[in-house]
């Protein structure tokens, strides 16, 4: 086919009425990059967990582990770029002079990746006018504290480092029954302004160690952007 039929290809299949469409696209190498409709982040369930299953209650040790604390989990995170913070011990609410034999430590778990939006197929020209919907989406788990999530996602510029628009989220737990489901985070960014290049996508989640180890899961992570130019 011409560069011309490939073109008409992307148009019609993506429906891309009112987009900018230059000619000096490789539009074969657009069609086959396919950067509409599918997950843009690599490894997007590092736990190998799917949201559409109910998690599981995590096993209590056959024994007390009163080795060294542990703080981060053992799967496999490839294409993530990981970091652990292990958090002080928390003494509110326990009485002066009393006798505590341990206390949990926690620890954020952070996994993030950076989306470059031109290399998945996109063009500047359509993130620039058109202004694609950039969808994101999360799943995660645990019963640990109140506080056991954070996310927070970034549309960067050329440099990497110009934030153009960003969401951030940190929703406080309701522990008063054991739930054991997955909860969703969600958002849509659009009509974000010229110069996005680049999605940043960064969640937290908090560990546990008290005689073993307990964490927090995510899975179904998500960046996906849309051919449509409106959050209606």
């Amino acid at each position: 086919m011409s560069d011309a039929e490939w073109k008409n290809r992307c148009g019609s299949e993506w429906g891309l009425l009112g987009a900018p469409m230059p000619d000096g696209l490789d539009w074969k190498s657009v069609y086959e990059a396919k950067p509409f409709g599918r997950n843009l982040l690599r490894n997007p369930s590092p736990f190998g967990l799917s949201k559409d299953i109910p998690p599981h209650k995590p096993d209590l040790p056959d024994e007390p582990d009163f080795g060294p604390p542990r703080f981060q989990p053992d799967e496999d995170f490839s294409g993530w770029t990981t970091n652990t913070e292990v958090l002080p011990y928390d003494r509110s609410g326990i009485p002066a002079g009393a006798v505590v034999c341990r206390l949990p430590r926690y620890s954020w778990f952070s996994l993030e990746q950076l989306v470059d939006l031109k290399a998945e197929g996109l063009w500047e020209e359509l993130l620039d006018n058109f202004q694609p919907e950039i969808h994101i989406q999360d799943w995660y788990e645990s019963q640990l504290h109140d506080s056991i999530y954070q996310l927070q996602v970034k549309l960067l510029g050329a440099d990497k480092s110009t934030v153009i628009s960003e969401y951030t989220t940190s929703p406080t737990e309701d522990r008063s029954r054991d739930s054991r489901a997955w909860k969703e985070v969600s958002h849509v960014f659009c009509s974000y302004g010229p110069g996005v290049r680049y999605v940043h996508f960064l969640h937290k989640l908090k560990n546990m160690f008290l005689n073993g180890f307990y964490k927090t899961m995510c899975t179904n992570s998500t960046v996906v952007v849309r051919p449509s130019n409106s959050c209606s």
